[in-house]
């Protein structure tokens, strides 16, 4: 590892928040104009919608919707804001899967703005639960973008990731999916869709420095899943800001984006880095390599060969240009209504795979 990967990493581990080395630094949040939007985000009690929620609230804005299923990272939510103006929030326990309470959501609060933030995003976890991945990934996703059609939204922002390219998982296929839908939606629709594609947001709940910090206060050995194995990693903070900054964008300017992501970390020097800033000196942390879990890739890309990166006026902030002698296929999504829970993880993935 070279000084200038380890200062490189050094800072993201500082920026993740999951340790402080030089105390807890103040965030530093972009006064962007919403004074005339409703804006809702799903998926609001995660690492991205609740970090999306932070910013927002530094900002003008008409309403905010804070919408997420997981009941106690809600409640954590609530307490965190309950000294802002709460005339101006909402927070909802809500199912996106579910279609009557998400309609009753758009008639009731007609967003002007949605940010679709709420997924399944653990590789392993969905390769075993396929059918709660479409559910939520695809057919939840096409419900919201949908009403937001329905019920004349000026934006939808989907937050996406690069698993969705180059799939391999069922995390990453659904997501594939859902942005081929997205793109489809783009070129036809009033609404303006967006797409913002990024690496793994360093820090986030269950990624791998929680995951690392609690192996070492528990006395265990990191672990890895190999020395070579790499990742694009971002900090929320700095994603969150490029998202709104995207959604400031007039419909001309694309509808798919990824961010400067930088080169690929390898987890070997993340992990060794962590243990040289978080554990003490005395103590002797061994770093055990496990292998590549179901669905998951060396290395992950954040744009297709069918895809070509543009430059825009933010440095930060490229457009992911669809080459036209490859054309996005057709995304009839009513094939995916059959799947149920009966059908076995293997015969849901033959069925997601058909739209690759």
């Amino acid at each position: 590892m070279t000084p200038e990967t380890y200062n490189h990493i050094k800072q993201l581990i500082e920026d993740s928040g999951v340790i402080h080395l030089n105390g807890d630094t103040k965030k530093v949040f972009q006064n962007f104009d919403f004074s005339e939007e409703t804006i809702l985000i799903t998926g609001a009690a995660g690492s991205i919608g609740s970090e999306l929620a932070k910013h927002i609230l530094a900002c003008d804005y008409k309403k905010l919707i804070l919408i997420d299923i997981a009941e106690s990272p809600l409640y954590d939510l609530i307490k965190a804001f309950e000294n802002e103006d709460l005339t101006k929030i909402d927070c909802l326990l809500l199912n996106i899967n579910d279609a009557e309470s998400v309609e009753f959501l758009f008639e009731t609060y007609k967003p002007t703005l949605i940010f679709h933030a709420a997924a399944y995003k653990h590789v392993p976890l969905m390769e075993a639960h396929p059918y709660e991945a479409v559910k939520t990934n695809i057919l939840a996703t096409k419900l919201l973008a949908d009403l937001a059609i329905k019920y004349h939204a000026k934006k939808f922002i989907f937050i996406s990731t690069d698993k969705a390219v180059n799939p391999i998982s069922i995390m990453g296929i659904t997501k594939y999916i859902a942005e081929n839908h997205i793109i489809q939606l783009a070129q036809k629709s009033h609404t303006q869709f967006v797409i913002t594609r990024f690496g793994n947001i360093i820090g986030s709940n269950g990624s791998v420095l929680p995951v690392f910090k609690k192996q070492i206060d528990y006395g265990l050995p990191l672990t890895i899943t190999s020395k070579t194995v790499a990742r694009y990693f971002i900090d929320k903070h700095k994603a969150c800001h490029l998202i709104l900054k995207i959604a400031t964008f007039n419909k001309s300017e694309g509808s798919v984006f990824t961010f400067n992501m930088g080169e690929p970390i390898k987890l070997i020097d993340l992990a060794n880095c962590f243990i040289d800033l978080y554990a003490s000196k005395h103590d002797k942390i061994a770093i055990k390599i496990i292998g590549l879990r179901p669905g998951e890739k060396q290395t992950e890309d954040m744009i297709s060969k069918n895809e070509t990166l543009i430059a825009t006026a933010h440095e930060d902030i490229f457009l992911v240009k669809q080459n036209k002698e490859n054309p996005l296929k057709n995304t009839n999504l009513s094939k995916l209504l059959d799947i149920n829970p009966y059908l076995s993880p293997q015969e849901i993935k033959r069925l997601l795979l058909s739209y690759m």
